[in-house]
């Protein structure tokens, strides 16, 4: 079968609006993935064992269930608990939760590359734990998981596509929608993979200056 290129053409922009729609949750993903796996390992360090319970359950459920299933959870579940969640929301959400989990090991990594010495010196100096953590540990840990964090962003941005199965038009959703109009599904699914390795391209270039950077930030 001929290729016929014309139709990818005609569907570029169309493809480009769905590839922005991945990249704005995807972005929101990793922010607020962040943000939980922050909380979640402030949480772990809690004296209190019922949050640290709950917790590790939730890291063990996210870490031994398809993704897939978490975002159906999320779309289709919620509303029945009375929170009904529209599409982009409940594709961040899942996404964010999902990377939380993950995430919150990079920082536990990163916790561990930080010189206990520093720690016990702002202890010396009257610093609470609070203050350490926000003016000394975690600014190094930021810094430390930068190479990681962006090979997460990655990650979701290919995770996203899954997001077409609740209906959001991202990239993947509108090659579908374009396949279904051209009936042109090789010549669409190609400059669809073309636009995701692009991006994840783009990301891997990153990653790498940011894993020599943070070598030398190390050193």
């Amino acid at each position: 079968m001929t290729l016929e290129w014309q139709y990818v053409a005609h569907a570029l922009p169309f493809l480009l609006e769905g590839t922005l729609i991945t990249v704005e949750v995807s972005l929101l993903a990793v922010a607020l993935g962040l943000l939980v796996g922050i909380l979640v390992v402030l949480g772990r360090q809690s004296r209190f064992k019922i949050l640290r319970a709950l917790i590790i359950a939730y890291i063990s459920i996210v870490r031994g269930t398809p993704l897939f299933i978490q975002i159906l959870i999320v779309y289709y579940a919620l509303p029945a608990l009375g929170l009904d969640i529209p599409r982009f929301e409940s594709g961040v959400i899942a996404l964010s939760l999902n990377s939380g989990a993950y995430i919150s090991e990079m920082i536990r990594g990163g916790l561990m590359a930080i010189p206990k010495g520093q720690l016990d010196a702002a202890r010396a100096f009257g610093m609470r734990s609070g203050l350490i953590w926000r003016r000394i540990t975690l600014p190094q840990v930021l810094v430390l998981i930068l190479p990681p964090l962006t090979m997460e962003f990655t990650g979701l941005l290919k995770s996203s596509a899954l997001l077409s199965v609740i209906g959001l038009v991202e990239l993947t959703r509108r090659a579908q929608q374009v396949i279904g109009e051209t009936l042109r599904s090789p010549e669409v699914w190609l400059a669809t993979a073309a636009l995701y390795f692009i991006m994840c391209f783009a990301l891997g270039t990153v990653t790498r200056r940011l894993e020599k950077a943070a070598a030398a930030y190390r050193l």
